[in-house]
């Protein structure tokens, strides 16, 4: 393919993306996060495994840059999950002492 049929792709996967998470309810985010997440985590395994057969040292440097911003996003999101996890979780309420006399 030639480089205008590639940045095509990628802007309308760019608003293809954008369309349809602008139309997820907030109830859903966390599980689409944790969803996102997973697939990220293969596009790393991928990136790993295609650096071992990289020849050049451009494309090295950019599998690297590729996959430390990938990992950054892999734990970035998975922290964001659990902060979200935590709002649904019961917070214990406080025990009121009783005064003996």
């Amino acid at each position: 393919m030639d480089l205008l049929t590639e940045l095509t792709i990628l802007v309308l996967a760019a608003f293809v993306g954008f369309e349809v998470i602008s139309k997820v309810p907030n109830t859903l985010h966390t599980p689409l996060m944790s969803a996102t997440n997973a697939i990220h985590g293969i596009v790393l395994l991928g990136g790993l495994i295609l650096i071992g057969e990289a020849e050049g040292f451009l494309n090295e440097l950019l599998l690297v840059i590729a996959i430390a911003f990938g990992t950054i996003n892999v734990v970035g999101g998975f922290l964001v999950t659990d902060r979200m996890l935590e709002m649904f979780k019961k917070r214990p309420s406080p025990k009121k002492e009783t005064e003996e006399s």
